[in-house]
């Protein structure tokens, strides 16, 4: 097939193109080459670089186009409450001058990147209560250096639970807002185009290719930095947050997989997956097994610092990908994120 892949020369748009080409596809790569991703770095050969919120720029490069593979996104938590206006133009406007070129067109099938964000804070279950959704927590609770959510009938410790996408959303960050609207655009479309599409909620991706320490990486690289700096990565809180981290070649694995599904599926279809390794780790567990795979085996420092707007715990369950898509991760966290300790960086 000929996919269209946005946000090709990013992060995970560089890893799916190369597995999209292993399977046999044709590639059309797109990317805006947005300098907070990508530096200054020059438009990789092949590459057409172009605004997603542009409609019209759109138009010739999805004739003759079978299926789009939209990776392109502003990421990163929400750095600033100024971020607002990128998130909500890059984002869901990008994704809506997309799905409309995308009509025009007649192309009828697509992969959308979504996150784990959508959920906020995971699933939590109280002994006698049974589920509970917590409130966000308090300021002065995290001050107290108390970061466990409670019971909001009995006050005990909610114990964590794998989140399934049946999960209602609760977007928590700019980020998470303009990945729940990427989403809700894509089912829309999907029914009115008589299309249809799949959403991947990733998880907390890592490998090689990844940014360097920015605003806008992933924890993971924000250790492995400081490792190189030859410091002690920083752990927030108390280091006991739980996470599911998934490679970037699993990543690239699981869009094959869903864009075989959205052409075998019938129009009119929605789908959401998580994307995960199906293994939970904590934040400090990530920290020290990043700083194990260095010589010099540098042990991260536990903060007690916080984000105001970080959630507790937020782990996915990967039982329908597995059931519906035939995925399953193949690279294990306690292998694949010693061995991101050297792997290679981008600037």
């Amino acid at each position: 097939m000929r996919v269209l892949l946005t946000g090709s020369a990013g992060f995970i748009g560089t890893a799916i193109g190369a597995a999209l080409e292993s399977d046999g596809h044709e590639v059309v790569r797109v990317d805006l080459m947005l300098p907070m991703a990508h530096g200054s770095s020059d438009v990789p050969a092949g590459t057409h670089q172009l605004d997603v919120r542009d409609a019209d720029s759109w138009r010739h490069l999805c004739v003759g186009v079978d299926a789009v593979c939209h990776q392109a996104a502003v990421v990163g938590a929400g750095v600033r409450v100024g971020d607002l206006p990128d998130y909500a133009s890059h984002n869901d406007l990008g994704t809506a001058a997309l799905l409309a070129a995308m009509h025009e067109s007649g192309v009828r099938r697509l992969v959308l990147a979504s996150s784990m964000v959508v959920y906020g804070e995971g699933r939590y279950t109280c002994p006698e209560h049974g589920d509970q959704t917590p409130p966000p927590r308090a300021r002065d609770t995290l001050d107290a250096g108390e970061f466990e959510n409670h019971c909001p009938a009995c006050g005990a410790v909610l114990g964590w639970s794998l989140v399934d996408e049946t999960a209602r959303l609760d977007p928590r960050s700019s980020y998470a807002a303009s990945k729940v609207a990427q989403e809700h655009y894509a089912s829309a479309w999907a029914r009115q185009a008589d299309a249809s599409a799949v959403a991947l909620r990733y998880h907390n991706v890592y490998g090689p290719g990844m940014p360097r320490d920015t605003p806008y990486s992933g924890v993971a690289a924000m250790f492995r930095s400081s490792l190189e700096r030859g410091e002690a990565p920083q752990v927030y809180e108390d280091g006991g947050q739980m996470r599911d981290f998934v490679h970037v070649a699993d990543v690239a694995r699981a869009n094959v997989a869903a864009l075989r599904s959205v052409v075998a599926a019938g129009s009119g279809r929605y789908d959401a997956y998580n994307v995960a390794s199906g293994e939970p780790v904590s934040i400090l567990q990530v920290a020290e097994l990043v700083g194990a795979g260095t010589v010099a085996g540098i042990a991260p420092e536990v903060t007690g610092g916080y984000r105001l707007g970080d959630v507790r715990h937020i782990v996915a369950s990967p039982e329908k990908a597995r059931v519906e898509m035939g995925f399953v991760a193949s690279v294990r966290p306690a292998d694949g994120l010693r061995e991101f300790a050297t792997a290679p960086l981008r600037a």
